[in-house]
């Protein structure tokens, strides 16, 4: 018995709609089809197989911080998604290099969710 992989990550959203032109535009993660269910979200595809599904009408504050509460994306050339962020005047923390030697910045999506952007060394 073992746990295969990472299926999906869920964030609780305010506005989906707002959360949607984040992730679609900013953060370019494409879009999936997503079950009907009896409330509002969407969902997107992150790398090959796992997921982010977003869960509306969020009520509750959101309790993140970059050390802990945050999901990670391992991305091509962190420099092109510095550049692109910060075109898109999102919240972000300047870039630190792990102990590994691995690149990492985080950025905040419109409810305060905290997502990293990693770079392996070499």
């Amino acid at each position: 018995m073992e746990a295969l992989e990472l299926n999906h990550v869920a964030l609780h959203v305010e506005d989906v709609e707002k959360s949607v032109t984040f992730y679609r535009d900013v953060m370019k993660l494409p879009m999936m089809d997503r079950p009907d269910f009896d409330f509002p979200g969407a969902w997107f595809r992150l790398g090959q197989y796992q997921e982010l599904h977003l869960i509306g009408d969020r009520s509750q504050p959101v309790h993140s911080h970059h050390r802990g509460g945050h999901f990670a994306l391992m991305v091509d050339c962190l420099d092109e998604w510095e550049s692109h962020m910060d075109a898109h005047h999102a919240v972000r923390l300047d870039r630190k290099t792990r102990p590994d030697g691995a690149l990492q910045t985080f950025v905040q999506d419109p409810d305060g969710h905290w997502i990293e952007l990693c770079k392996l060394p070499g």
